[in-house]
């Protein structure tokens, strides 16, 4: 784990509970896009209660963020860890923010110690993330790519936190039957395999075996990996992206110098409570 970067107070949580949504991000629909869990205590649980309720919910994200004035700090955590950026649950944050809780301005702030400032705005029933690009490097193709993808691509570049892999076309992403276990030998966060769209500017899917996600539906971060490579070799400054997992998801890239808007839609699956006691987390509660 990071570690705490909330500048609040921790508060003990013992024998209370906890509201808890689920919302499905990049999705105008439920069963689509890419499921969040999404928490807003007044003061920041513990971290190892923040991880056990990750681990509990099994999402590819749970989302804990906490009021500092006109903004919320904001954490993220997988099954496994905390990590330092993620899109889809920001974007599940913002949209409990204003349809569960009556926040009425239409652009809410979060703050990340790893990320900085980072906005959702929202315009009818879509949500803009704004969000500063990744640096990407090019590297050489990893030796181990070839096995760890069955596939072998064109081009490799590593971002802060990912390997980004270039595949000829659509078809490759497509077919694509990563070996875990050698994904998990990998020296990066995640792994994003692209390439051109046949009816969209590019496609991708995201594998993060490391971080408990084998194949993440929809990775609003990794788009600040894609874009601005792909604005790059498209010549476009705004681009239709397609993520090719099960559950799929589509979105709106915008780069923007060194940042970049991404736009979709939310939709609340389910709320309910988490019931704490001092032995640990005792039940979920939830309505549909």
């Amino acid at each position: 784990m990071y570690g705490k970067t909330g500048t609040g107070k921790v508060a003990e949580y013992r024998d209370m509970k906890l509201k808890i949504y689920q919302v499905d991000a990049f999705a105008s629909e439920v069963f689509k896009g890419n499921p969040a869990a999404v928490c807003l205590p007044d003061k920041w649980p513990a971290d190892d209660l923040m991880q056990s309720i990750a681990a509990e919910n099994n999402l590819s994200e749970t989302v804990f963020a906490v009021r500092a004035g006109q903004r919320f700090e904001i954490r993220w955590f997988t099954p496994r860890m905390e990590v330092e950026l993620c899109g889809h649950a920001t974007l599940a944050a913002a949209h409990v923010l204003f349809e569960h809780h009556g926040y009425l301005p239409d652009l809410v702030e979060f703050y990340s110690g790893h990320s900085g400032r980072l906005t959702v705005e929202r315009s009818g029933d879509s949500l803009t993330l704004d969000f500063p690009v990744d640096q990407l490097e090019e590297i050489k193709i990893p030796g181990d790519t070839r096995e760890a993808l069955r596939k072998s691509p064109l081009k490799a570049f590593r971002g802060k936190s990912d390997f980004m892999f270039i595949f000829a076309s659509q078809a490759e992403i497509e077919e694509i039957a990563p070996d875990f276990d050698k994904l998990l030998r990998m020296d990066c966060r995640g792994v994003i395999v692209t390439a051109m769209g046949l009816d969209v500017d590019f496609v991708s899917r995201f594998f993060a075996p490391r971080a408990g996600i084998k194949e993440d539906p929809v990775t609003g971060s990794a788009h600040t990996t894609l874009t601005p490579y792909w604005a790059r070799v498209l010549g476009k400054k705004k681009l239709f992206a397609r993520q090719l997992s099960e559950r799929g998801g589509e979105l709106v890239c915008e780069i923007l110098g060194e940042r970049v808007k991404i736009s979709g839609k939310a939709v609340t699956y389910m709320e309910g409570e988490i019931m704490v006691s001092s032995t640990g987390i005792a039940d979920v509660q939830g309505n549909h």
